[in-house]
């Protein structure tokens, strides 16, 4: 599968004209930044060249924390893993399905937690770790999972034996604040943004074995001093939301190359985005501050296309939700959304439906 990722993502290009036309494609583009690699440490081959696996060529291999297939060793009894203390979440960043299994970044009660549903009280769901320090996302390829340390600029990695979620490998010094993974498919890749400095880190793994390995960093020299909290794939396109201090504007890059092809200026009052999500035809943005780092500007907003942001043509659509808080990210799972947020007590978690006509169904889940 490896062996073909970039095939595959060539055969995707004659779709890239149908992608996103109503988010601003038509937008000017900007002076091009081009990617750098990192000073510390130079690109290795193999995200680029299809001949070579990831154990070929590779920046480092994570660290390996424990061996499964070890004839030594005997995973805990799923009864015995903890179950989480807290009736309430502190923080929560994200939410996500994998398999059967729904997990929840609780980030200030620095842990992960699982569960097999979302009407359960919180005190049911178990502990996948709580070795992290405000954490903010995880991302699987239903073989290995991958969660942010952030403040501890660490890669934590777990694989499920006998129904039991194991610590097996760590990959340490990964930038400044990791804030956001993403697995992409079509490149089989999980892209791991460092949100303080512009660096990419690409982590992969050769078919049919767990074992990860640091493939490539990449740094977009625009976002070199800018907190981003996060990116969003799309195609052949990446895009960076906007993030302060720096000049308030969305980034659109190639995904290969993470050349910047278009940039998006926005108003100041949006400068601190939080995540950018693409739904029926429409730009979904969940913003955290201002360009001062205000949070009474945070707020929920959908435009058709980009461009028009600069203009202030958008519409605000937070009061969905009671408004007043702070919503963080949006994932999908069996075509409902759902929303992280924080400020308001009891409203941390919520679930909803995007229509062509906008935002619909929404429920307090937590």
């Amino acid at each position: 599968m490896k062996n073909t990722i970039w095939k595959k993502r060539s055969l995707l290009l004659p779709l890239t004209a149908l992608i996103l036309t109503a988010c601003g494609q038509d937008a000017v583009p900007a002076a091009s930044h081009g990617a750098e690699t990192s000073s510390t440490e130079q690109a290795a081959p193999a995200a680029n060249d299809p001949s070579q696996l990831p154990s070929k060529a590779h920046l480092r291999a994570f660290t390996v924390v424990q061996d499964l297939a070890d004839e030594n060793f005997t995973p805990a009894a799923a009864q015995d893993v903890p179950k989480n203390t807290f009736g309430d979440l502190s923080v929560p960043t994200y939410v996500t399905k994998v398999a059967d299994t729904w997990f929840i970044v609780d980030c200030y009660h620095d842990q992960v937690i699982y569960h097999d549903n979302l009407t359960d009280p919180l005190t049911d769901w178990q502990i996948l770790t709580d070795e992290i320090d405000k954490g903010h996302t995880i991302a699987s390829d239903g073989l290995v999972y991958l969660v942010d340390d952030t403040e501890g600029n660490r890669i934590l990695v777990f694989e499920k034996k006998e129904g039991v979620f194991c610590h097996t490998q760590t990959l340490d010094e990964v930038g400044n604040r990791p804030h956001y993974i993403v697995y992409d498919a079509p490149t089989d890749t999980f892209y791991v943004w460092s949100s303080m400095n512009g660096e990419m880190y690409l982590c992969r793994h050769d078919p049919g074995d767990s074992r990860m390995y640091l493939t490539e960093i990449r740094t977009v020299d625009a976002l070199k001093e800018t907190y981003v909290r996060s990116f969003t794939i799309d195609g052949d396109n990446i895009y960076f939301v906007s993030g302060i201090p720096g000049t308030p504007a969305i980034l659109r890059a190639d995904l290969a190359t993470f050349e910047i092809l278009e940039t998006y200026p926005v108003p100041d009052e949006m400068a601190g985005m939080i995540q950018l999500t693409f739904a029926e035809g429409y730009c979904y943005i969940t913003i955290s501050t201002d360009r001062t780092g205000n949070q009474d500007f945070a707020t929920m907003i959908r435009t058709k296309d980009l461009k028009d942001l600069a203009d202030g043509t958008y519409e605000d659509i937070y009061k969905n939700f009671i408004g007043g808080g702070t919503p963080y990210y949006i994932t999908k799972t069996n075509n409902t959304y759902y929303l992280t947020e924080h400020r308001i007590p009891g409203h941390a978690v919520w679930k909803f439906d995007i229509t062509k006509d906008g935002v619909s169904g929404v429920e307090a889940v937590y």
